[in-house]
């Protein structure tokens, strides 16, 4: 019988937090979605995996039986996966690099230059990365490392590295009211319409809207959008406003767009991620270097 290896994880990450909407959140995937998933994969065998209730989703003995193989199963397949792509690029001399948004701004071109030094004729490949997926490929283990902002879903799941920080602003039609603000606070835009990530983004939407920040008042979304464009586009036209680092001003400029100072909000954080087993990869070690050598200069 083929069972989609899809299905398993998904079965997997139900299995360990024992909460469909958990679950969705870690996996990036819509709620309904996910449950459709599992539904699919009882069918497939035959079995009744999980009995719901109102408190969650508990295994059943059929489940408790497939739960206690599928991680190592899934774990035998990841590691032959990953080596077989980092053979790949061994090969050709490429590491992939996942990005959210700007990566690391305009530290970026000096950090691939520095890992240049550090790796003659290697050549980092960006890979720009989806707001519905904040860890930039590397839950899908389609890079190597990844440039992003934290938090993000899953975080300690991966190797972090700190950066540098960067305040938050605010980036609004250029006929909104507060467009001709010098700065705004916050607590102003707690009725206002957001520009915001799909709800699979998790925590990573959250901390774009600030939700830490709101002291109970739901944010009011006014579109939700899974790229860079459509998003600009979103706030270009009027559907909402949104945060963002302070260097979109840079990397974003767009007629019908302006950017303020927010204040209220806490600065955000740009990091290097990669897979703990990375920790073994030398050529992942030095772009971390890299990063650090041009981030964090002596």
């Amino acid at each position: 019988m083929d069972v989609d290896t899809r299905l398993l994880r998904y079965f997997a990450t139900v299995a360990e937090e024992g909460n469909i909407t958990r679950a969705a959140e870690r996996l990036f995937v819509a709620q309904p979605s996910l449950t459709k998933q599992i539904k699919q994969l009882e069918a497939k065998l035959g079995v009744q995996l999980f009995v719901r209730s109102r408190t969650g989703m508990t295994l059943t003995e059929p489940g408790r039986a497939l739960a206690a193989r599928v991680p190592t199963l899934l774990d035998a397949l990841h590691e032959a996966v990953r080596d077989t792509k980092a053979a790949a690029s061994r090969a050709e001399r490429i590491l992939r690099v996942g990005i959210m948004g700007s990566g690391a701004n305009e530290a970026t071109p000096a950090i691939i230059a520095a890992f240049g030094d550090r790796r003659p004729g290697w050549r980092v490949e960006l890979r720009q990365g989806v707001w519905s997926e904040p860890t930039a490929g590397l839950a899908e283990g389609g890079v190597d490392a990844a440039l992003l902002y934290l938090p993000f879903p899953g975080q300690e799941r991966w190797r972090v590295t700190e950066l540098f920080t960067e305040p938050r602003c605010l980036l609004l039609p250029s006929g909104h009211r507060l467009a001709g603000r010098e700065s705004i606070a916050f607590r102003e835009l707690w009725d206002e319409p957001f520009v915001a990530a799909p709800p699979e983004a998790g925590e990573w939407r959250d901390w774009w809207l600030a939700t830490d920040a709101r002291e109970g008042h739901p944010p009011r979304i006014g579109a939700e959008t899974r790229h860079p464009d459509d998003w600009l586009n979103a706030i270009a036209n009027g559907y909402g406003i949104a945060l963002a680092p302070s260097a979109a001003a840079r990397y974003y400029p767009r007629p019908g767009i302006t950017q303020r100072p927010v204040t209220g909000v806490a600065p955000c954080t740009a990091a290097v991620a990669r897979p703990p087993a990375a920790e073994a990869n030398p050529v992942v070690e030095d772009f971390v270097a890299a990063c650090l050598t041009v981030a964090r200069p002596r």
